[in-house]
C-alpha cells in the first residue's frame, strides 16, 4: 500500500502478547526494495580493467585482432562496450596493452637468462630456452605475438619482436666476433638471424611436442653455434647470379 509523498508500506504479521498475529502498516526500507542481486560485489577500476585484459588476451590467442570483436569481449567479460570503450578506448587500445606485457614478459625472461656471465655458447642456451619457456608457459602470450599486428600498428608485430629480443643477444655476437677476428659490425645482423631460427622452429615445437623443450634448444644452438665456428670472415656468393 502507498502513504504519503508516495511511500511505500506493506502489512506485516504481528503478534499480541498473547501470540494472537495483528496486522500493522510498516514502511519498507531500502534494502529491502533492492533485488539479491544488487547487492553483488562490484570490481573497482584496476580489477575491471585486468579482467578485461585476461578475457582480450584469450580471445585474441584464439581468434586473432580482426576476428575478435568488442561485442565479444564485452559478452564474455559481461559488461556493456563503453566498459571497454572506457578503459582501453576500444579493441585496438587493448590489443596495445595485451602485446606490450607479452614483450615485456619475454624481454625479462631472456635478458634475466643473459644477466649471469658465462662462455658465449652457454649465453646462447640460456637465451634459447628463455624463448622455448615462454613458448610453453605463455602459449596464449606467443600465438598473439607471431600472428599479424593492426593495421597502422608498427609495434607488436612478430617482427618487431623479433627485433627486439635480437637486441639483447647482440653484444654477445659481437664480443665472439672480436674474439674470431671477424667485423663486429655485422654482428647485429646474425643476432636477428639468431633469434628469429629459435622463434620459428619454437612455433613448429609448440604444435607438435615430439621433441623436449631440452632438446630442441640443444639442436637450435648445435646449429647456430657450429655454424658460427665455421664463419668466414669475408663471406661471398658462390653461385653466379643468372641476367
Amino acid at each position: 500500500m502507498t502513504g504519503r509523498a508516495g511511500r511505500a508500506f506493506q502489512v506485516r504479521p504481528a503478534r499480541t502478547p498473547r501470540g494472537t498475529p495483528v496486522g500493522i502498516v510498516e514502511p519498507v526500507t531500502r534494502a529491502e526494495k533492492l533485488p539479491v542481486t544488487a547487492n553483488r560485489h562490484r570490481m573497482t577500476g584496476p580489477q575491471r580493467r585486468e579482467q578485461l585484459i585476461t578475457v582480450g588476451r584469450s580471445l585474441f590467442a584464439e581468434r586473432g585482432f580482426e576476428g575478435t570483436t568488442v561485442e565479444e569481449i564485452a559478452a564474455t567479460a559481461e559488461v556493456s562496450k563503453p566498459v571497454i570503450y572506457e578503459h582501453f578506448g576500444g579493441k585496438e587500445g587493448l590489443y596495445a596493452v595485451v602485446v606490450d606485457r607479452e614483450i615485456q614478459a619475454l624481454l625479462r625472461a631472456i635478458t634475466e637468462a643473459l644477466t649471469e656471465p658465462g662462455h658465449a655458447r652457454e649465453l646462447l642456451e640460456r637465451a634459447a630456452l628463455a624463448l622455448l619457456d615462454y613458448i610453453e608457459t605463455s602459449t596464449d602470450g606467443f600465438r598473439i605475438l607471431v600472428r599479424d599486428s593492426p593495421p597502422g600498428q608498427s609495434t607488436g608485430s612478430f617482427a618487431s619482436l623479433i627485433s627486439d629480443v635480437a637486441t639483447q643477444v647482440e653484444h654477445i655476437l659481437a664480443a665472439e666476433f672480436k674474439r674470431r677476428k671477424l667485423d663486429p659490425k655485422v654482428a647485429p645482423l646474425y643476432a636477428q638471424m639468431l633469434v628469429g631460427m629459435v622463434a620459428i622452429p619454437g612455433g613448429w615445437w609448440l604444435d607438435s611436442r615430439k621433441i623436449k623443450k631440452e632438446d630442441v634448444a640443444a639442436h637450435l644452438v648445435n646449429l647456430a653455434w657450429n655454424g658460427l665456428a665455421g664463419l668466414e670472415p669475408k663471406p661471398r656468393l658462390r653461385g653466379r647470379r643468372r641476367a
